[in-house]
């Protein structure tokens, strides 16, 4: 019993902000999320990424094995994201491959692992989560475009959190107290922001073919997690940082794959990443409790 009550600790908060903005989008069609997307993009990602790299008790060594053994996850959502897409007779399988390989590691994997795990299980879904953004701003643009920018991750606040974040880890300097109370704050206010956004996006986020879109989201939330566990198997992990690369592994497709693919790609393009994104959205709603109790079971903290 107790652990049913440790995953509805878990889920019951992140589920009940996301409704939060599902309604506010429902009410308000013209609900403006711009201030939202400027902050956590600009001041609250990298508040984030500082915060529970720095403040958290995670090691070097710890972030550059999980940085790792999530590289090695996202070559497999790659493998099974072309086998799928080619199973699909799809016609441009490089622009949508995104959806597959950058899980939301950001809106949803952050709160739930520190939901799950507190200030430690934070430190390990933000190693993974800083590997996504790397992800999105070099691999992510390169697929929805067909070519490099790498002017994009040069003006990215995220991506230069992530250098001094690993810098101090390395040399092993404390932040001041001052920094580390900043972006707590920041931190916690970021959460309740973009899960709320991201019930707003499900609202104006179309699906415009479902099929496809199922096929996609069920490799997304189901084989997903299963490469998590082969990796957790191959290298023997355990603990708490073993469940945050389970959990991590079986996030829904992100947002920011929408936001790319609208700036880089086709419109039957990006109308095919929007269908993934919401069908998978939706569908971790289920499939996200059964993991995080698996987690919670096998890899207590």
């Amino acid at each position: 019993m107790e652990i049913y009550l440790k995953l509805f600790e878990v889920v019951f908060p992140v589920f009940f902000i996301v409704g939060i903005g599902y309604y506010l989008g429902k009410k308000d069609k013209k609900f403006d999320t711009t201030f939202i997307t400027n902050f956590a993009a600009n001041v609250g990602t990298p508040a984030m990424v500082i915060y529970a790299i720095t403040s958290t008790g995670i090691s070097f060594e710890l972030f550059k094995n999980y940085f790792f053994y999530y590289l090695l996850a996202i070559l497999g959502f790659i493998l099974l994201g072309i086998a799928t897409l080619f199973i699909l007779n799809t016609k441009d399988i490089i622009r949508e491959l995104p959806p597959f390989i950058m899980p939301n590691t950001g809106n949803m994997g952050l709160p739930i692992c520190l939901f799950a795990y507190g200030s430690q299980g934070l430190g390990v879904a933000a190693v993974v989560s800083s590997l996504i953004v790397l992800f999105h701003f070099t691999v992510g643009i390169f697929l929805a475009d067909r070519k490099f920018n790498f002017s994009v991750l040069a003006k990215s606040p995220p991506f230069y959190a992530i250098l001094i974040s690993v810098l101090f880890l390395y040399f092993e300097i404390n932040m001041p107290k001052a920094i580390i109370n900043l972006t707590e704050l920041l931190t916690y206010a970021t959460i309740f922001l973009i899960l709320m956004s991201l019930g707003i996006a499900l609202t104006k986020l179309k699906v415009f073919s479902f099929k496809k879109a199922l096929y996609s989201s069920l490799v997304r939330v189901i084989l997903g997690p299963l490469i998590g566990y082969v990796i957790i198997l191959y290298f023997d992990l355990s603990g708490f940082a073993a469940g945050v690369l389970l959990i991590q592994a079986a996030m829904p497709s992100a947002v920011l794959n929408y936001l790319i693919a609208s700036m880089y790609s086709p419109k039957a393009i990006v109308d095919s990443v929007a269908s993934t994104i919401v069908v998978s959205t939706i569908m971790s709603f289920i499939t996200i409790p059964v993991i995080v109790f698996f987690a919670l079971k096998y890899f207590p903290l």
